[in-house]
């Protein structure tokens, strides 16, 4: 019998929510308010026989809270737990790679996963992915910057599109004044 944990918390741009298992890794995230919207896409061998609402879901909440603030590296380091093919498992590595305020487009996406012709299958690995925010699928665009599915919503992809655009340039510009010595 395994239990998991879920919580909801606020955002700037919608609720989220995020399951997570009794040693803390993610195995379904999203900007919802329905833990029934997060379960179905569990993989069957990771799906916990019960879920528990918690309040908190400690380095979980505390990393999305700091996300939605404008630390960005701050989900870098959350443990996720994902299950699939040799193929979709490594797509979802390279996706914890892809920068923030640096999106790629399918291609490039399927090229760095090292297999630039499997484009369809790159796309298929952002829809299958359970663990949005931590495994970053919105940072995946069409070619020519358009913003594609996603499964939260075209207005939250581009909201954290932007959100990643204007804390990476104002962490920059922040660094740059220290080095010229302006605080």
């Amino acid at each position: 019998m395994s239990i998991a944990y879920w919580s909801t918390m606020g955002t700037p741009v919608a609720p989220f929510t995020a399951v997570v298992t009794g040693d803390g890794a993610v195995v379904a995230s999203g900007w919802t308010s329905d833990v029934n919207d997060l379960t179905p896409q569990i993989a069957p061998a990771l799906t916990p026989s019960e879920l528990r609402q918690r309040r908190d879901l400690g380095a979980v909440t505390t990393a999305v809270r700091k996300y939605h603030a404008g630390e960005l590296a701050a989900i870098d380091d959350v443990v996720v737990r994902q299950v699939s093919g040799e193929f979709l498992t490594h797509a979802w590595e390279v996706l914890r790679k892809v920068p923030p305020g640096d999106p790629v487009t399918y291609r490039d996406y399927a090229a760095l996963a090292g297999r630039p012709a499997a484009i369809r299958a790159a796309a298929s690995a952002c829809a299958r992915n359970a663990t949005a925010l931590f495994v970053p699928c919105h940072r995946v665009v069409r070619v020519g910057g358009a913003m594609g599915g996603f499964r939260w919503g075209v207005d939250v992809k581009r909201w954290l599109l932007a959100h990643e655009e204007r804390s990476v340039s104002q962490a920059y510009q922040e660094g740059r004044k220290r080095a010229d010595g302006r605080h």
